[in-house]
């Protein structure tokens, strides 16, 4: 199976990072193909809506997007590891998602996709929004979702290694199938 797992901090080593990490190890030991994306450490251009790609050509920024273009329209899950900034997903993640409009007659196929996601607060109702917008994304795109990890109470860089969060994102990456 071919994953594309595209993260949205800009910590290294952060807690939402750690997920990703773990999630591909799991998805490596069970036999994946895996390539990595951390959106925080590339070049990407926010979309101007100018609508040159049509939603399915070629966009006019010539950017790191292009790493997901190429992986993405071949992958059978995408992942998305994003840390809660401000009750939405991190700006640079966003950035990667709303380029997607280039490329949205050929990735609105049947795929999986999965969501780990970390944040300071503990109330699951924080969560929502998040988890509204990756809802409702992947059902516009015709993807299924494939499971997600939600880790609350995760504020400080290295807090979600003491969870049982980094377990369940490696089982859920040990544990897809199509």
């Amino acid at each position: 199976m071919k994953i594309l797992v595209i993260t949205g901090s800009p910590r290294k080593n952060g807690n939402s990072n750690t997920l990703a990490d773990n999630f591909i190890k799991g998805a490596q030991d069970a036999g994946h193909s895996v390539v990595r994306f951390d959106s925080a450490f590339k070049n990407v251009h926010p979309c101007i809506a100018c609508d040159k790609c049509g939603m399915n050509g070629q966009c006019v920024f010539k950017d790191d997007f292009e790493f997901v273009k190429e992986n993405i329209v071949g992958a059978d899950v995408v992942v998305f590891a994003t840390p809660m900034y401000y009750f939405g997903i991190s700006a640079q993640i966003k950035a990667v998602i709303d380029r997607f409009y280039a490329i949205n007659g050929q990735i609105s196929v049947p795929k999986k996709a999965v969501l780990l996601m970390t944040y300071a607060d503990t109330s699951a109702k924080e969560a929502q929004p998040i988890i509204s917008h990756y809802e409702t994304m992947i059902s516009y795109l015709k993807w299924s979702d494939a499971g997600k990890v939600i880790a609350p109470g995760v504020w400080s860089q290295g807090d979600v290694n003491n969870t049982q969060y980094p377990k369940q994102a490696y089982e859920l990456g040990k544990n897809l199938s199509i």
